[in-house]
């Protein structure tokens, strides 16, 4: 029972901490997505809606430095 109220308490952590503008706007845009697929009847509009809900709410996503890998080098050889 310890373990499922520790992943309660993470999944708590992650939901209501570090919201940045960049996460309101992911939000904003899904439900703006959910709202034009169901008033269009345009479905794909929520497969997109889904995949921006699903960043926000696990904090996914570029940061403001892109989706770039950082080049950095352990020896000068390398």
């Amino acid at each position: 029972m310890t373990s499922f109220k520790n992943t309660v308490l993470k999944m708590k952590q992650l939901l209501f901490t570090n919201w940045h503008l960049m996460r309101w706007v992911r939000l904003a845009f899904s439900l703006f997505l959910f709202f034009q697929a169901y008033i269009l009847n345009q479905w794909m509009f929520a497969t997109f809606g889904g995949f921006f809900l699903f960043q926000v709410i696990y904090n996914l996503g570029c940061g403001s430095n892109g989706c770039s890998i950082p080049n950095t080098k352990k020896n000068k050889d390398e």
